[in-house]
């Protein structure tokens, strides 16, 4: 029996055989690839550490035994997020396995979430976020090369409508809407939504635009931002931008492209926008996801306030 074949009797199932199907399962129904690779690496370390406490059969894992995983990685020094990740992970497994008649039991059921400590994220201040993007037109200019444009085109529309570093390398040439500046987004779940973007991305863009020729090939398709050899650009070679650019900036934190991201909510609220409009404009499904830049824009606001008060 191939480890990839499942068993005629739920019975005989093991956690190992069913990682792969329940992959494709989550692929199906259009997991983030990230999400896919991370619930795979969850299931087979939970597949590990079953064997190395003898061979199980899925239907006889018990509930004592994913609690006691659970612990061990936080004791290996695993982030609560983590943890709150294989959780969901090792749930949504069990759930699956059940419908498919895999096993009739679910022990997973019985694990309660962990809470993740939400901190406050890592941001730029308005004059770093204006540093960065002189710094990636500086660039653009004294290289002359091709690159700089697009990077800096990069640059400005991440910061300008706070996209995901996938929604943009996802984007199409059809989705920019010039008559309105706006930018046409297939966000998390399939859902499109209209990010606008401001003057300084509009004239990025068109630089990049007017040279984009230089880079295309047939493999291109309709891809906005091209990658070196053409082909429609890696978010790797995205966060690998950012953080090289940010390395210019003397003070900034060393941000990925999420990072922007925060900023531009967070800059969105200072200059008076409601959080409805910044979850709008986010691709939240829920204004609590938003408000978590409330509390980011009320730590800054405490901290000018012991900076400037006489009596703070």
């Amino acid at each position: 029996m191939t480890p990839s074949r499942q068993p005629a009797d739920p019975a005989d199932a093991r956690l190992e055989q069913l990682i792969e199907p329940y992959l494709e399962h989550l692929a199906d129904r259009r997991l983030a690839d990230h999400t896919r690779r991370a619930y795979g690496g969850d299931l087979r370390d939970l597949a590990e550490f079953l064997d190395r406490h003898g061979p199980v059969a899925l239907q006889a894992v018990e509930l004592r035994q994913l609690r006691a995983w659970l612990a061990e990685g936080l004791e290996g020094g695993l982030s609560r997020a983590t943890v709150q990740r294989r959780t969901a992970a090792v749930r949504g497994f069990w759930r699956w396995a059940v419908r498919r008649g895999r096993t009739t039991t679910d022990p997973a059921a019985g694990l309660k979430p962990v809470r993740a400590r939400r901190g406050l994220p890592d941001t730029l201040s308005q004059a770093e976020a204006a540093a960065l993007m002189t710094a990636a037109q500086t660039v653009a200019h004294q290289s002359g090369e091709i690159t700089g444009v697009r990077d800096s085109a990069i640059l400005e529309l991440l910061y300008a409508s706070g996209l995901r570093v996938a929604e943009l390398c996802g984007l199409d040439l059809g989705a920019v809407d010039w008559s309105r500046e706006l930018v046409r987004v297939v966000g998390k779940g399939d859902k499109e939504r209209a990010v606008p973007f401001g003057r300084p991305a509009g004239r990025a863009l068109q630089a990049w635009l007017a040279r984009r020729d230089e880079l295309a090939t047939p493999a291109s398709g309709s891809a906005l931002f091209l990658g070196a050899r053409g082909g429609r650009i890696d978010p790797r070679v995205v966060r690998r931008l950012v953080h090289r650019r940010l390395a210019l900036v003397a003070g900034a934190p060393d941000l990925g492209p999420h990072g922007l991201r925060h900023a531009m909510a967070t800059h969105l609220l200072e200059g008076g926008a409601d959080l409805r409009t910044v979850q709008e404009v986010l691709g939240h499904a829920s204004v609590a996801t938003t408000q978590i830049y409330t509390h980011v824009t009320s730590e800054r606001l405490r901290l000018v306030f012991e900076q400037a008060h006489p009596r703070a």
